[in-house]
C-alpha cells in the first residue's frame, strides 16, 4: 500500500465531476486500500478518489472511534436511492480543507446503492455519522465541498484562508536552503 498526496482546495481538480469505475479489478483494489492508509494517516473518516487526483466515482470511509477497531468501508460508484426528510445539521472538516470547519444541513439518514471492492452490487442504510459522512464524500465525487453548502461570506473566508495558507507554506525555506538574514531584527506580530 503506498500514501497518497492529498489535494487541497483551491485545487480546480476537486471541482470535477467523477466518472463510474466500468471495472472492478486489481487496480482499483489497491487505489481503494491505498486511500483507506492515506485516509487513515491523515488522519480523516473519509476520502473520495478526486481528493487524491483520481476522476472516478469511489470513496472510503471508517467512521470507527479512537480506541475501536479500524472499520474501512470501500464504496465504488455510490448512489444516494433514497434521503430522509428529517435534516440534521453537523459541524464538518475536509482533508482538501484542512483545518476548516462550518456546520452543513443534511439529510439525517440515507439509503445508498453501491458496488463493493469485489464488484458485488450492496445497499446500506445509514444514519447519523456515517450518513453525513457518505453524503460529504459523495459530494465530491460531483465536484461539490461542504463549503458550496454555506454561505457565499463563509466559503469565501475559508478559501482565502487556504490560499494564504498555502502561500505562506510555499514562501517558506527548504531545509536544505539558508533563510535569508534580515537586516534589523522585526518585532513578533501576534497571529
Amino acid at each position: 500500500m503506498a500514501l497518497l498526496p492529498i489535494i487541497v482546495a483551491p485545487d480546480p481538480r476537486l471541482k470535477v465531476k467523477a466518472k463510474p469505475v466500468t471495472q472492478v479489478d486489481g487496480r482499483i483494489r489497491k487505489l481503494l486500500d491505498d486511500m483507506v492508509e492515506t485516509m487513515h494517516a491523515a488522519p480523516g473518516i473519509g476520502l473520495a478518489a478526486p481528493q487524491i487526483g483520481e476522476a472516478l466515482r469511489m470513496l472510503v470511509i471508517d467512521i470507527a472511534k479512537d480506541g475501536e477497531p479500524s472499520d474501512p468501508r470501500k464504496f465504488i460508484n455510490p448512489e444516494i436511492v433514497w434521503a430522509s426528510d428529517e435534516q440534521m445539521l453537523w459541524e464538518e472538516g475536509c482533508l482538501s480543507l484542512p483545518e476548516q470547519f462550518a456546520e452543513v444541513e443534511r439529510p439525517k439518514e440515507v439509503k445508498v446503492r453501491y458496488l463493493d471492492e469485489t464488484g458485488a452490487k450492496k445497499e446500506i442504510q445509514a444514519t447519523g455519522l456515517l450518513a453525513i459522512c457518505l453524503q460529504h464524500e459523495m459530494d465530491h465525487l460531483d465536484g461539490v465541498l461542504f463549503v458550496d453548502h454555506i454561505s457565499a461570506l463563509r466559503r469565501n473566508m475559508i478559501l482565502r484562508k487556504l490560499v494564504k495558507s498555502q502561500k505562506q507554506k510555499s514562501e517558506k525555506p527548504r531545509k536544505s536552503e539558508k533563510a535569508p538574514q534580515a537586516d534589523k531584527p522585526k518585532a513578533a506580530v501576534p497571529a
